[in-house]
């Protein structure tokens, strides 16, 4: 895989796959655990198949069986391949839609979420973004409020997962410059200096929303839109 090149899988997800027992089959037992504690079974059943995909996308990088790959996890909970640590990957999923990320030598993330009108945008707004955040979403007119939630939304998350602290680390902390939305303004010192960071907002379906963040320079982004068949 080339260094400066991000590859991004999107895809639909479907709880009758047909495929869905092979998918189990992939899992370690790990992930059975996680996925027989899940409190439904269309739960369950979106990450085995989540997961599954993702072992396949990862086995036709490595070009290995998709149920040997080793996966374990850094300090905050972040998963990485365990025999391969310089492949970063990671992944998101929201409603029927997800998508599967991989670079090398970086640090990335990637968010994607149903655009879908809520009561508590100003809430959150208010709660996870920052004060230059805040006071460009507020003089946006009404029918353009709930699409740039979620495009300043996804890009914060992107970046939280990259880091691999996940939103404990504090939306509000990681602020997008609304002036140019592919730089921070501001991260947490321990991610400094913002001026690091990329980000890219994913061309995706509608109505989804979506960002990748990274730590390296990328000259490409390529698509694809369905994972690899099993090896």
């Amino acid at each position: 895989m080339i260094a400066d090149t991000i590859q991004i899988w999107h895809d639909t997800i479907a709880i009758d796959d047909a495929d869905y027992p092979h998918y189990w089959y992939l899992l370690d037992a790990a992930e059975q655990g996680h996925a027989e504690k899940m409190r439904t079974d269309a739960l369950r059943k979106r990450y085995v198949i989540v997961h599954g995909r993702l072992r396949r996308v990862l086995a036709d990088i490595l070009n290995e069986p998709p149920e040997k790959i080793r996966l374990a996890k850094a300090e905050h909970g972040k998963p990485y391949l365990a025999d391969t640590p310089e492949l970063a990957f990671n992944l998101s999923h929201s409603a029927d839609a997800m998508v599967i990320a991989v670079g090398k030598n970086c640090r990335l993330g990637v968010d994607i979420e149903q655009c879908k009108a809520r009561t508590s945008l100003a809430g959150l707004v208010n709660k996870c973004f920052g004060e230059e955040e805040i006071a460009y979403w507020q003089q946006l007119p009404d029918a353009e409020k709930t699409r740039q939630f979620y495009r300043f939304w996804t890009r914060k998350e992107a970046f939280v997962k990259a880091t691999g602290r996940g939103i404990s680390l504090g939306l509000n902390r990681c602020v997008v410059n609304p002036e140019n939305p592919a730089e921070f303004l501001s991260v947490p010192e321990d991610y400094a200096p913002a001026a690091q960071w990329r980000i890219f907002d994913l061309t995706l379906n509608q109505p989804v929303c979506g960002a990748l963040v990274t730590d390296n320079a990328i000259k490409c982004i390529n698509y694809s839109t369905t994972t690899p068949s099993q090896l």
